[in-house]
This record gives C-alpha cells, sequence and structure tokens, in this order.
C-alpha cells in the first residue's frame, strides 16, 4: 500500500490528484461547528497534501499534526508550507498500526477510511482513533457516499452511509451531522462523498 500511495505522489502534481480541493470548506465548516479552540489538538488523517493545514495555520491552530503514509507527499506540502512546516508535527505511518504519542480533541479523515476494505484493517483502525482522542472528542470522517465510487486510484474501496459507518465506530460515538458533498476532480469527473461529524462519548 505504501508503494502504491508514493509511486502516486511521485507521478501525479498535488493539483492533479482526483482529491484535490482548492478549499475544503465541508471540512472547515464542520470544524468550526464543534466549537473547539485553536489551542485544541487537531490530527489530519491522510493529510497528504491537502491544503487543510494550511488553512487551519492560518486560523491560529498551534497544535495540528498531519499523518500520511507517504514520505513524499509530507515533504511536498512541508515545501509549499516553508518556515510554516515548523508549526505542524509531521507524522509518516500507516494509521491502522499507528501509536499516537499525544491525545487529540479532533480526529480528521477525509477519504482514508473509505480505502479499508478489510474489516480488521477497519477495527485496528478504530482502536487507534479511540486511543488517540481525548475525552469527549471529535471524529470528522469523510468518505465516498453509498452512490459514490467504487474505487479510487485504482483501488477497491467501501462506501457508507449514517447506519453503516456508525456500525464500525460502535456505541461509543453520537453521530452529530451528516452532510453530502459532489465532489468534482481536476479531470471534471463527479465524486459523491459524505461527510460524518461523530461526538465520543463521556
Amino acid at each position: 500500500m505504501k508503494t502504491h500511495w508514493e509511486k502516486i505522489y511521485q507521478t501525479l502534481l498535488p493539483t492533479e490528484v482526483s482529491w484535490y480541493q482548492e478549499r475544503p470548506d465541508r471540512s472547515l465548516r464542520l470544524i468550526n461547528t464543534t466549537g473547539i479552540t485553536p489551542q485544541d489538538p487537531l490530527l489530519d488523517v491522510g493529510g497528504g497534501t491537502s491544503v487543510l493545514v494550511d488553512y487551519l495555520l492560518d486560523a491560529g491552530f498551534s497544535q495540528l499534526s498531519v499523518l500520511d503514509l507517504s514520505a513524499v507527499a509530507l515533504q511536498q506540502t512541508q515545501t509549499r508550507l516553508g518556515d510554516k512546516a515548523r508549526q505542524v508535527q509531521w507524522i509518516e505511518a500507516d494509521v491502522t498500526h499507528f501509536q499516537s504519542p499525544r491525545r487529540y480533541k479532533l480526529w480528521h479523515d477525509r477519504a482514508v477510511f473509505h480505502f479499508f476494505t478489510e474489516a480488521r484493517d477497519r477495527a485496528n483502525y478504530v482502536e487507534v482513533l479511540k486511543a488517540a482522542l481525548l475525552p469527549e472528542s471529535y471524529v470528522i470522517i469523510a468518505t465516498f457516499a453509498i452512490d459514490g465510487p467504487q474505487k479510487c486510484s485504482g483501488l477497491e474501496v467501501v462506501r457508507y452511509d449514517a447506519a453503516k459507518i456508525g456500525a464500525e465506530l460502535g456505541n461509543g460515538f453520537e453521530l452529530l451531522e451528516m452532510q453530502h458533498e459532489s465532489h468534482v476532480t481536476p479531470k471534471q469527473a463527479e465524486q459523491k462523498f459524505t461527510y460524518f461529524l461523530f461526538k465520543q462519548r463521556g
């Protein structure tokens, strides 16, 4: 899997990958909805070359971590940010085996979870997520919608609705909000996403 994603980022520019967003409006809106402060620790899972970190830094967030399987993607983002990159913790890791050195108030994942087609990988992901959260924290996960693509970047995916993803996370999380998005790729293809905002039960 790591080899696959390194090749993607070595071959395509950040603005050419299918998941590229000029501005991650949906994620920013949901993060704002949680009411967390810029001093709260936030983890962007699969952040890669996403510009979400740029906007969060501009908004004053000071406890940011970006995790990705691809070292190439993380290096590209650090280069883009320049000196600002020093304000971010960069983590090269497989999220399903990640042992977080700290705990977070918000876990953000746009388009990683739906790549885990094996139940064991999904269970590992959820265990890592739970271990990485502060009490009563928030989780934002965006996946392909039930009527979204069946593949992405040559890989099979699992599509989700509220009931399906809620079953994966378990009873320890309450669904606060769900939003749909029709993402248009750089090649002008439409991809239907669903964003889920959960709060960890106390």
